[in-house]
């Protein structure tokens, strides 16, 4: 008798692995399962916390940060990537320095701990939000169809690498906080025929190795409706479809809970588009830290969350008041018409205070042209206490039924 033996190499075998979970979501979807609701959390500084020093415990038992965040029904992580986050000489930025190896190493422990993961495209070499979105060093320069080339290719082959690699990403978002444009200066708004321009690149690049990925554009100050509709309608208009609309969302910004409730209701009426908050978080307390950094005064920015504006969250900067404005979010994307609230993303759960993590190293600072200082300035609103310790906000994430 014959005897066949069929011998995969390991790249195939991944792909075909990866391709079979695709068909099976997509099977899912097809019989009305619809997109997962994600209890996602951001972690893309903790490989660098973790490096430092910083540990997580549960109920006092040391244990591996994913680990407990599965334990309490999270579901999905949301990593950024940045292109090329180091000087010429190799020094890093800092925040993560999250290159490709290391979404790569992230997204497969994710995975590995069978959570779904989004993948936050940049398209710069460090921060891009609404008040800075450079160019990376390697595409200064360009010309506005340079720059099309540019994006694409860079999403196909990043999309490309992570599958390889075991790594491949559930969803996507195509540029982080593109409220005043991408690729400064040539696709700051107004110019919007730019900024569609090269957003587009970016979803034809997904598409170009993947034509089913759900794909996220994403804006900031979640409570502003008269913003959000005049970008979308003029995007729309330009650009190429997507999936989903994803909202930042800090109390301490962007306006009250009843402004992100009647704005994203009015989203998914306008556009009928499932709508994720992208980015979420809350103070715990408003104790200082400065002992865990280890920094001079002025070496340090401190925390976001300033007394004036603590102030305006009608929440307490405590660890029930962080709680109960959690509880009061979830209600929100709950009562999204249509169940087109498809979940969130809490910003930096795992930042918590060691020496050497902050927002940006002297490189960087030197970089983007800013004085400092650095800091970690998130750190009263992690997930976790200032000594690793998950906090109770997390039971309300493992007990709350969408």
């Amino acid at each position: 008798m014959s005897k066949y033996i069929c011998v995969l190499d390991k790249e195939n075998f991944v792909n075909a692995i990866l391709d079979f979970k695709q068909k099976v979501l997509k099977e899912k979807e097809r019989a009305g399962f619809g997109m997962k609701y994600m209890k996602g959390m951001d972690l893309s500084t903790v490989k660098e916390v973790e490096s430092l020093g910083g540990k997580f415990y549960d109920h006092g038992v040391e244990k591996d940060v994913f680990d407990i965040l599965k334990s309490y029904d999270v579901n999905a992580v949301r990593l950024r990537l940045w292109n090329d986050p180091y000087t010429e000489d190799g020094k890093p930025y800092g925040a993560g320095t999250n290159d490709l190896p290391t979404t790569i190493e992230l997204a497969k422990r994710a995975l590995d701990h069978d959570m779904e993961v989004l993948l936050d495209l940049h398209y710069s070499d460090f921060w891009a939000d609404p008040g800075k979105q450079r160019v990376p060093k390697a595409w200064r320069g360009m010309n506005v169809e340079e720059l099309e080339q540019a994006v694409y290719d860079f999403t196909a082959d990043t999309l490309k690498a992570m599958k390889a690699a075991g790594a491949y990403p559930t969803l996507i978002q195509v540029g982080n906080e593109l409220t005043n444009g991408t690729l400064w200066p040539l696709g700051q708004l107004p110019n919007y025929d730019n900024l569609a321009r090269f957003i587009s690149a970016g979803i034809r690049g997904v598409r170009s190795v993947d034509k089913e990925m759900p794909i996220m554009l994403h804006l900031d100050n979640g409570g502003n409706n008269a913003m959000y509709r005049d970008w979308f309608d003029h995007y729309i208009e330009r650009g190429e479809d997507f999936q989903i609309i994803g909202l930042s969302y800090y109390p301490f910004w962007h306006g009250s809970l009843e402004d992100l409730q009647n704005n994203m209701n009015d989203l998914a009426a306008r556009y009928g588009k499932e709508l994720m908050i992208a980015e979420v978080s809350m103070g715990f307390t408003m104790e200082d830290y400065a002992s865990y950094e280890k920094l001079a005064p002025e070496e340090r920015k401190g925390y976001a969350t300033k007394p004036e504006l603590a102030a305006k969250v009608p929440f307490p900067m405590s660890k029930e008041g962080q709680k109960d404005f959690l509880k009061a979010l979830f209600d929100v994307i709950k009562q999204v018409p249509d169940g087109k609230g498809k979940g969130y993303f809490y910003w930096e759960a795992a930042w918590i205070p060691v020496p050497g993590s902050g927002w940006a190293t002297e490189e960087a600072l030197s970089y983007i042209e800013e004085k400092g200082p650095c800091g970690n300035e998130w750190a009263n609103q992690a997930l976790f206490d200032y000594e690793g310790n998950a906090l109770p906000a997390l039971e309300l994430i493992r007990d709350y039924q969408p």
